[in-house]
């Protein structure tokens, strides 16, 4: 578990490998770099080499070759990553899955399917167009499954289907020795031992390698209808959402954006929306179910003062206003070109919801950053984007104090320090105020199926 550098180690691993791997196994500095970065605000760093794998069989190739080593194995799907998953701060193999997406299986009776790793949800759901079914996590990122698996992600209607904790339902996983491993499989439920399935869902690739992925699937809904509500603060948007989730509606997205969002999204967008707190709502089911939700909670929002309701009269125009949230992360950083800032991403109970937002939003007016909001609220969720020059020494630390605080708020009420973006590098310092004791007994985990620590080591936490 040494922290040593690994370059010579590393010299060995490819040299070991480049014989299977050929002109996919690739150490240019290019490569190294697109590799050793992602989304994160985080500084980049590199891996030694990068190695492009079409099989589990290969996996288990690497995996055993850099055990053998002592060289660390950094999974990489599509480097959508916020949290530094992705990055090498000790070197080591990056392991490219992205060329392993195969849709395996589709069982539409039991509305199941089973697909490698590197397959993104987009593709799948192309793939499921004619069957009238979908997979339900709908993310602004074009991810990857594994990835979305690895980080237990979400998005925008988690509120209806939950996230990939609940639709994972089985995994072939190769752990670091090399050896192949399956988990779970297609019954809806299990009593038969560990759940280890769920064991590798959020772990970032810490433990192993998932290569293969069964997974829940839903029918397409018979009706659907969008919204766009106008408020003139966020609390009462905010007790919008709390009303509406309280009254049992067939919600399937509920999105908040903050006044500043808005003004954002404008300027990226070229649309004229109110540039005051905005929720996106969709509500899906059958044609009676939606037209009669649809009025309840369009009573909500005008008790709660919305001053504008938007009903999009087309699938198209509805398909344009979730096209417009989907762009609110890259808006919001074209406030301050070239910074990509910290993303954070709370998640609360959701009687919560209202008072975390207020607190949080006392504590930005005593800086002098932008933080734009934005967030699946229906599920308590919510996202700020310091937007902070690295280089400035006094923006840096406002920024770190707003992350602190909002964590510490959000953990003060029952909540967590990552809803959907997973821990990485970014988060580490937050887990032991999370956890407390339960942190050690995932060292132990750690160290019993890694023990020579060379899966994506440093991140969730160090040993």
């Amino acid at each position: 578990m040494s922290d040593a550098p690994t370059a010579g180690r590393a010299g060995e691993v490819i040299a070991a490998l480049a014989p299977t791997f050929g002109a996919r196994l690739l150490t240019s500095r290019a490569a190294r770099e697109q590799h050793g970065s992602g989304e994160s605000w985080l500084p980049a760093t590199l891996p030694d080499a990068v190695v492009l794998a079409s099989s589990t069989q290969e996996v288990a190739l690497v995996l055993a070759t850099c055990t053998a080593h002592s060289v660390p194995v950094i999974p990489f799907g599509a480097g959508s990553s916020i949290e530094g998953q992705i990055h090498a701060p000790r070197g080591g193999i990056s392991l490219d899955l992205s060329g392993m997406n195969r849709i395996l299986a589709v069982e539409a009776e039991d509305m199941d399917c089973t697909v490698q790793c590197g397959v993104t949800r987009q593709q799948l759901n192309e793939d499921l167009r004619a069957t009238g079914l979908f997979f339900p996590v709908d993310l602004g990122a074009h991810a990857t499954l594994g990835g979305m698996a690895a980080t237990r992600a979400s998005g925008t209607t988690t509120v209806r289907y939950g996230s990939m904790r609940e639709l994972v339902m089985g995994l072939t996983v190769v752990l670091p020795d090399g050896q192949i491993v399956r988990t779970g499989g297609r019954a809806r439920k299990s009593s038969a031992g560990y759940d280890l399935t769920h064991l590798f869902v959020g772990s970032e690739g810490t433990l192993g390698v998932m290569t293969e992925l069964t997974l829940r699937l839903f029918g397409l809904p018979a009706a659907q209808q969008s919204l766009l509500c106008s408020f003139p603060d966020l609390d009462s948007a905010t007790r919008t959402v709390v009303a509406a989730l309280q009254s049992g509606l067939c919600l399937n997205r509920i999105e908040l954006a903050d006044a500043l969002q808005m003004t954002a999204i404008n300027r990226y967008s070229k649309t004229d929306l109110p540039e005051t707190p905005t929720l996106w709502v969709e509500l899906t089911g059958s044609d009676g179910a939606v037209a009669h939700d649809l009025a309840i909670f369009e009573e909500l929002a005008r008790d709660a003062g919305a001053s504008r309701i938007e009903r999009p009269a087309t699938a198209e125009a509805a398909s344009h206003i979730w096209r417009i949230r989907h762009s609110a992360l890259f808006a919001a950083r074209a406030l301050r070109p070239g910074i990509k800032g910290i993303s954070t991403d709370v998640c609360v109970p959701i009687s919560r919801l209202p008072d975390c937002i207020r607190e949080i939003q006392s504590v930005i007016a005593e800086t002098s950053l932008l933080a734009p909001l934005i967030g699946h609220v229906g599920d308590g969720n919510f996202h700020l984007v310091l937007l902070f020059d690295p280089a400035d020494p006094d923006e840096t630390a406002q920024a770190k104090r707003i992350n602190a605080a909002l964590v510490a708020l959000a953990l003060s009420m029952g909540g967590t320090c990552t809803g959907e973006h997973g821990v990485g590098l970014g988060k580490k310092d937050y887990m032991a105020a999370e956890h407390g004791p339960a942190l050690d007994l995932m060292r132990r985990i750690k160290r019993t199926i890694d023990p020579a620590n060379i899966m994506n080591p440093g991140k969730i936490f160090d040993l």
